[in-house]
């Protein structure tokens, strides 16, 4: 008896020692902050927690800080099942047998069922995944896997198939905020018995600063309150020169909805588009410094390709596609890696706005209205006999060098060019074959060349902003 109440004793003064952000790890998922599309009301997930029928395996996979273990917690509290707890990290063959075997024996003595938490799953290797499978299709151990990494590539595709799988997201800067009001104000495990004022622009620096882990959130608020000293009136005024020294990040100015934000942007893009890659990498480092979002920069960067370089060089959409797909499986911070490469490529490549041409055909479709597809043109699967449609159509692949000059515009309009490629990079190689091409054509129909409408940029962004 004594021997529980000294284990007791002992386990109450470790929870009172314990970090912060252990002490604040939620118990119920009204607690739960966040992630309300797989755990909000009437979700599919929170339904099955709240009526302890998790009867098949789940993969949380999300970014550290986001209550994958948490929420793991959380069902542990809820249900009737024997719940235990492996690290992939210092787990191994010999931990699961012994598992799997008490499982096993829980069950045919009292019926129970096994709720397995594995942490960090994607640290297991196949065989250790190997061993877990069989025990997870028969029912002896219902598996929840938590990882950072994506389990389409880190974890064994026969578990992944056999398991329904949850993403958590980054959580928001307001997530992150009210996460950390609630520790200052909760008096059984924050810091509701001290008087703490925290000023709002110090909360939202390290909401920035985290980057969506609510545990390095509360790591530094801990840090900001346990290392400032109480004034005469005990007020212990975290500001945000106290927040910048908790976090080791100073502040930046730098509003996501205000003129901070675009400002920085257009300097990042015109950088780029003036082929200047050192003033592209410091408008770079400021956004992700200041916590912009990744996919934000990547998204311009996409544009960037197709409108300033376009024919110059048409790897640049290629190599922006690629840092997209890159940084969604890689994820920050590593995701950087992929986003400077492609800025470097962008800002370096030569340059072509004739992407732009578009707009002239567009204008002078507004001008004229859209005019009728030639009949040669035309689909002949359907109307070639009753109506001629395709008739005297000249397939290009039958003719030396893959093309026979004809007619592709309506009848209006032919000979008007609205694409005129310049002289950059692989454009030139365009441009020659592009006026050897007209030259024939010009020659066959008999027809002069004529401009297309000439916009100027002011008319091209108005047209931009209506489309």
């Amino acid at each position: 008896m004594s021997t529980d109440l000294f284990t007791q004793a002992a386990q109450e003064q470790t929870d009172r020692e314990a970090p912060l952000a252990a002490r604040m790890r939620p118990r119920t998922l009204d607690d739960f902050i966040g992630q309300e599309e797989i755990v909000g009301p009437g979700k599919l997930l929170r339904r099955a927690i709240e009526s302890d029928r998790l009867f098949s395996s789940i993969l949380l996979w999300g970014p550290p800080g986001t209550g994958k273990t948490t929420l793991a917690r959380i069902i542990a509290n809820r249900t009737s099942s024997y719940f235990e707890t492996l690290n992939a990290v210092m787990a191994g063959i010999a931990d699961i047998r012994r598992v799997v075997a008490d499982a096993k024996e829980r069950r045919k003595l009292y019926r129970q069922r096994s709720i397995l938490l594995v942490d960090e799953i994607h640290r297991f290797n196949k065989s250790q995944q190997d061993a877990l499978l069989p025990h997870v299709e028969d029912g002896t151990l219902i598996l929840i896997g938590a990882t950072t990494e994506n389990p389409y590539f880190e974890v064994n595709s026969a578990l992944l198939s056999r398991s329904r799988l949850f993403q958590l997201r980054t959580l928001t800067e307001a997530n992150v905020v009210m996460l950390l009001k609630r520790a200052l104000a909760d008096k059984e495990r924050g810091y509701g018995t001290r008087i703490v004022r925290a000023d709002e622009d110090a909360l939202q620096h390290l909401a920035s600063v985290a980057g969506g882990d609510a545990r390095n959130a509360l790591n530094a608020i801990e840090l900001a309150v346990e290392s400032t000293p109480a004034d005469q009136n005990r007020v212990i005024h975290v500001t945000l020169a106290v927040a910048q020294e908790s976090i080791q990040r100073r502040a930046v100015l730098y509003d996501k909805e205000g003129d901070a934000h675009y400002d920085t942007v257009s300097a990042f893009i015109k950088s780029v588009r003036g082929s200047d890659p050192d003033a592209a990498l410091y408008w770079l480092a400021k956004m992700l410094y200041a916590g912009e979002d990744p996919r934000f920069i990547i998204r311009r960067l996409l544009i960037l390709a197709g409108e300033d370089i376009g024919l110059a060089d048409p790897m640049g959409l290629v190599v922006a596609t690629s840092a997209a797909a890159a940084f969604d499986y890689m994820g920050m911070p590593e995701g950087m890696y992929p986003i400077v490469e492609a800025t470097l490529y962008l800002a370096t490549a030569p340059k072509s706005n004739t992407a732009g041409s578009y707009f002239r055909a567009r204008a002078q479709i507004e001008l004229e209205g859209a005019g009728e597809v030639p009949d040669h043109l035309k689909d002949a699967n359907r109307d070639a006999k009753g109506l001629g449609h395709g008739k005297n159509y000249a397939y290009p692949h039958e003719f030396e060098g893959h093309f026979t000059p004809q007619n592709y515009l309506p009848r209006n309009i032919v000979g008007m060019t609205f694409y005129n490629p310049n002289n950059q990079g692989y454009e030139q190689i365009v441009a020659d074959r592009l006026d050897r091409w007209r030259k024939a054509q010009r020659q066959a129909l008999g027809i002069t060349e004529r401009a297309g409408p000439q916009l100027s940029q002011t008319e091209i962004e108005k047209m931009k902003r209506e489309r």
